[in-house]
């Protein structure tokens, strides 16, 4: 319990008035004015623990902080006499059901009852207390990632936009910085920010083994802004100056941690983009990304928890081939869409306007956002119907279109109730004249409807999408004459439609009574 400390969040620092700091002296505990966190215990339940407890003598010269561990008993007759139940010290994720371990789930609990018991109780009080290998091993939500010298860096702006190496990586925490470095070419092999061993030259320190961070791949910018992905990643390209310009500067760097679900880190791997710096460049910006992961799993970024939030992707989905049927109500190996982030995706705009140049540029559809894009699409005499109406689809469409679209921000993929299917609507227009080949039809449009509703208690409503509707319109066109051509504009839209039902008042108006009273009613008062 002296190890415990809940307001130490400054890394090799002293936080003002935590006096279970350890990096504060007793210099600053001479300043201290009081202790903001008087007492320390573990588990508040407990019928016996200890407890840590500190105070500042302040009639001592200077004032001194006082610490003592005393035996704290619990008054209450309902508390805890001994934590054996090891499965239950910490969380472990529920195994997924799936098409090959649906049977062996089902065995074990379909029934009406099944038991939760470990196999054996441990009455050994000393379980309570691990060994010391353990718990700096497991790493907890938002603790700085340990190295051999000190931490995982992830530099970011502090004060200003300049980079400061002194920020860590917290444990779980998704990040991603951007700051400015100061660099100078002549120099450029001396600065240690510049080069790939800076990243990963330490090791992330876990159990009884120390996880070496590997380089999973390197993208080599030019200096006009051209990147190419290198085949190998396995020689370090360090920097140096060649032809009046520094080659192999670090310009970004993306690391990705996988962890168990006890929160022991078990691979760590980095991303670099490296960049050529012109002597004229006297500071660069560099980018920095950190992320994630639970060994076995595949991460799924959410858009709000449990209701979506405006501004982020709407979730999507679709059902793989040879999938049994949703009534099976298994949704765990459902295949989220075709782009890497899993989100319902439109039309991306470009400047030059060209539809078939447009083809693969997608944008996310941001929930509560209503968005419209477009393209242009020049048809000529030579242009075959078939290709080109499947060209079109695709723009519209993308080259995966989901079936589902998450119901909530936070909907997993095993819960089926979670995810609602998009209705696909097809309307045809009517025929344009000097076109293509007779009875030809062509996509010319996409609009998507979104339907959503308040969800829950009226203080803190969570919004939830109910219903999807996918319109694609198509132009039936006829032969155009040799040499002429025509400009047909594609569009795709997004339209969001709040369909909550008003609230209903909590009280129920006091009925009008149409009656007459006495004239002496309210005697002797007027």
């Amino acid at each position: 319990v002296a190890r415990l400390c809940v307001c130490d969040l400054l890394v090799a620092q002293c936080d003002t008035n935590c006096c279970c700091d350890p990096d504060c002296s007793a210099e600053d505990f001479s300043l201290f004015t009081t202790c903001s966190i008087p007492v320390v215990m573990g588990d508040s339940q407990l019928c016996s623990q200890k407890a840590a407890v500190y105070s500042l003598d302040v009639e001592a010269n200077p004032p001194e902080r006082i610490f003592k561990i005393i035996d704290q008993v619990n008054p209450s007759i309902f508390c805890i006499h001994a934590t054996n139940y090891e499965q239950a010290l910490y969380f472990k994720s529920p195994e997924i059901p799936t098409a090959e371990n649906f049977d062996e789930l089902l065995d074990k609990f379909g029934g009406a009852t099944f038991s939760a018991e470990p196999d054996s109780w441990n009455l050994d009080t000393d379980a309570q207390n691990p060994p010391e290998a353990n718990e700096t091993s497991r790493y907890e939500y938002g603790v700085p990632v340990q190295t051999e010298d000190a931490f995982l860096r992830l530099p970011s702006p502090v004060v200003s936009s300049w980079c400061s190496d002194a920020n860590p990586a917290g444990f779980l925490v998704n990040q991603a910085t951007k700051c400015i470095r100061s660099v100078s070419v002549e120099k450029c092999d001396s600065i240690q920010a510049l080069s790939m061993l800076f990243y990963i030259n330490s090791s992330i320190l876990a159990s009884v083994f120390q996880v070496n961070i590997t380089v999973q791949s390197i993208v080599v910018q030019s200096v006009n802004g051209m990147r190419t992905l290198l085949s190998s990643s396995e020689a370090l390209r360090l920097p140096m100056v060649l032809d009046e310009l520094c080659i192999n500067a670090v310009l970004g760097v993306n690391y990705h941690i996988t962890h168990t679900d006890t929160g022991e880190i078990i691979e760590a791997s980095a991303a670099f983009v490296l960049g050529a710096i012109s002597r004229e460049a006297l500071s660069i910006e560099q980018s920095f990304e950190i992320s994630f992961t639970q060994e076995n799993t595949q991460p799924v970024p959410l858009s709000g928890n449990p209701g979506y939030v405006v501004g982020l992707p709407v979730r999507a989905g679709f059902q793989p081939q040879g999938y049994p049927s949703p009534a099976a109500f298994l949704f765990a190996s459902l295949a989220l869409s075709s782009n890497k982030h899993s989100q319902l995706t439109i039309l991306h705009s470009t400047s030059t306007q060209d539809c078939l140049a447009a083809q693969g540029a997608r944008a996310p559809v941001l929930f509560g956002y209503n968005m419209i894009s477009g393209c242009k699409l020049r048809i000529t005499a030579a242009m075959k119907c078939q290709p080109l109406a499947q060209t079109l689809l695709d723009v519209l469409k993308g080259q995966s279109f989901p079936e589902y679209v998450a119901s909530f921000g936070n909907s997993q993929a095993q819960d089926v109730l979670d995810w609602v299917p998009i209705t696909q609507l097809h309307i045809s227009e009517q025929m344009i004249s000097h076109t293509l080949q007779s009875s030809c039809q062509i996509p010319v449009s996409l609009g998507i409807e979104i339907k959503w509703t308040k969800y829950g208690s009226l203080v803190n409503p969570q919004a939830r999408i109910v219903n999807v509707t996918a319109t694609i319109t198509s132009t039936t066109l006829k032969q155009l004459p040799s040499g002429r051509e025509r400009i047909i504009p594609v569009t795709s839209s997004v339209v969001f439609t709040d369909i909550s039902s008003p609230a209903e008042p909590s009280y129920k108006a006091w009925p009008t009574i149409n009656i007459k009273l006495p004239f002496d009613f309210f005697y002797p008062f007027v």
